[in-house]
């Protein structure tokens, strides 16, 4: 297997096509295609997707027509960037002008979806593309070797994906060295792991138990014509996505947007009423807001960026909940604590986000090997420094959003013997992402660690991203 050539150029490389939008309809694809392509480009020089897709539509006010079809494209792109680029690797002898490529690689992953699923015809495709470089006064040549590229991938289509299935990259369309860690991580099921995570993720609620129940709300849905299904305690989820003002009850608060394997966290929590909780590193506010939807405390949402503690109390408004939102490192507690002890403290730290690249495909781009170790130490940081915080008799809920082993249940172990006064107590341990109808033969090996919980108690039938949970118990 060889190495497919590296994505990450530098954000002012010579030839990067300014963030600006073109004089092209703003509903044909030519215009979606260019905004995609510009922001496949910005996370090639480190920006995540949404950011970027935020910088492109802000280039334009046309942008926000072309909003939906611009996000698809790149969410699209960034999925099989793998094989776009070795695709590219092969048909071109020079690389070309870095927008230029993204464009190809924008439409060659379009060329390259089965008919069954394809959005758009191959010729459609190819005009389009042909068109918006020509809307940018690239040179002809630059137009000649779009049409170019395009027509030879058509001509032998299949032969060429055939052919992207022997190098690694191209096939998983994930960094190498990503593809390697799971493979040692989970040696038995490592396909299927990267394989979920190239699936998009559906849409799943949370229903708010103060305002309704699951059977009630699936009711309602159905009454509006919506296909739904509970596949957790709280979770139900959408036949097909929707936008969320087309979603009854979320702008009442009576069901907000979130993963089921993230709903866990405030069920393993576990919180009552009258408990005093610290939600450390809570934006944007999803597991407040459901650890406040199960009972009556006093909680703390910690946040360290000012930004995105902002939305916090946004979510809580919708919801019609409160909490005291803070700003602050929660490693550096002597800036924000006021001495009182948590009897509940959950610790959502920042990870590799490796469990949810089906929600975030950029994060497998923008990632380096490099990274785990310095997160690693970023987490034992933050809970040395969370520990002293929690009241005698207290637990703590040790959660990450990856698939990793070192943010996972190595974590757990160190964290066991780091501090002689914790009892490690069940918890689901490690999930990894399962995709829809798949879900009970992804999740059933992967409960690690003797205080695992079985996959019953851990969600083995639900759909979700990948999260490690471990608890503990202040003796």
């Amino acid at each position: 297997m060889t190495r497919s050539a590296p994505i990450r150029r530098q954000a002012q490389k010579a030839g990067a096509a300014p963030f600006r939008t073109l004089r092209l309809a703003p509903d044909s694809l030519g215009f979606a295609l260019d905004c995609a392509a510009l922001a496949v480009g910005a996370v090639r020089a480190g920006m995540a997707l949404p950011a970027a897709l935020a910088r492109v539509q802000a280039s334009a006010p046309a942008a926000a027509i072309a909003r939906g079809a611009i996000q698809d494209i790149a969410y699209r792109a960034l999925r099989r960037l793998g094989t776009a680029d070795w695709l590219l690797a092969q048909l071109v002898r020079k690389a070309p002008p870095p927008h230029v490529g993204d464009m190809l690689a924008c439409a060659l992953v379009l060329l390259a979806d089965d008919a069954q699923t394809a959005v758009y015809t191959p010729f459609t495709v190819v005009d389009q593309a042909v068109t918006a470089i020509g809307a940018r006064r690239e040179s002809a040549f630059a137009k000649g070797l779009v049409n170019a590229v395009l027509r030879a991938f058509l001509r032998e289509r299949e032969v060429w994906l055939d052919k992207a299935q022997t190098d690694a990259v191209a096939a998983w369309n994930y960094p190498l060295w990503w593809i390697e860690a799971v493979q040692q991580a989970w040696p038995d099921a490592w396909q299927r792991v990267l394989a979920a995570g190239n699936q998009p993720g559906p849409l799943t609620l949370r229903v708010n138990t103060r305002r309704t129940t699951v059977a009630e709300y699936l009711h309602l849905l159905d009454a509006n014509g919506i296909a739904a299904t509970a596949i957790g305690i709280h979770a139900v989820r959408l036949a097909a996505p929707l936008p969320v003002d087309r979603i009854p009850g979320f702008a009442q608060g009576v069901v907000s947007v979130q993963d089921a394997g993230a709903q866990l966290a405030a069920e393993r929590l576990a919180a009552r009423d009258g408990m005093r909780v610290l939600d450390a590193c809570a934006a944007p506010g999803g597991k407040t807001g459901h650890v406040l939807e199960l009972a009556d405390v006093e909680l703390v949402a910690l946040e360290s960026d000012a930004a995105r503690a902002s939305r916090i109390g946004e979510n809580l408004s919708r919801l019609g909940l409160a909490a005291t939102v803070t700003v602050g490192d929660a490693g550096a507690p002597a800036a924000w604590y006021d001495a009182r002890p948590f009897d509940r403290i959950l610790a959502d730290v920042p990870c590799s986000a490796s469990g949810i690249v089906r929600r975030h495909p950029d994060v497998r781009w923008l990632r380096r090997a490099s990274d785990i170790a310095a997160l690693v130490a970023q987490q034992r940081r933050i809970l040395d420094a969370l520990w002293p915080l929690l009241a005698p008799g207290g637990e703590m809920l040790y959660v990450t959003c990856s698939i990793f082993p070192e943010e996972g249940e190595q974590q757990a172990r160190w964290f066991e013997r780091a501090h002689e006064d914790a009892v490690r107590l069940d918890a689901p341990g490690q999930l990894l992402p399962t995709a829809a109808g798949a879900a009970a033969e992804c999740s059933a090996p992967f409960s690690t660690g003797t205080h695992a919980a079985t996959p019953e108690r851990a969600g083995a039938d639900l759909d979700h991203d990948g999260f490690f949970y471990a608890r503990f118990q202040k003796r």
